[in-house]
This record gives structure tokens, sequence and C-alpha cells, in this order.
């Protein structure tokens, strides 16, 4: 089951650049990238660091898709 997330959509929304939101959470510009564009899975530990920078519930950041049955 791949995990997407509203992280670019979120950040934008707020006005926030990504080198700064990289540079709040203590990671390169590219692993913001790599997130943003669900190339990449965040650790846990900045999975929830995420959650606390934006204030929102987990569900609103991140989302488990279903996988169709075969």
């Amino acid at each position: 089951m791949p995990v997407i997330n509203n992280i670019k959509k979120i950040r934008k929304e707020r006005g926030i650049r990504q080198l700064q939101m990289a540079e709040d959470l203590q990671v390169t510009r590219q692993t913001m990238t790599a997130i943003e564009n669900n190339k990449y899975n965040p650790s846990l530990e900045l999975a929830l660091k995420i959650v606390r920078y934006f204030e929102l519930p987990i569900e609103e950041i991140f989302i488990l898709e279903e996988e169709e049955e075969k």
C-alpha cells in the first residue's frame, strides 16, 4: 500500500518556501523534494515533526492508499 502526502499542497497554501520548511525541520531541500513528490517516505520521527510543523492531524497530511484487489 503506497503512502501519499499533501505536504506540497499544504506548504504552498501557507506560503512556506520549501527551503524554509527544510531548514525548520533540519533536513535538506532535496529530502523535502523527494518526500513531496512521493519518491521517499519520511521516517516516523520526520513524519511526526511534519505533523507538528503544520499543526494538523496526521490523516490530513499522509494517506495510505488502498491497493485494488486482483
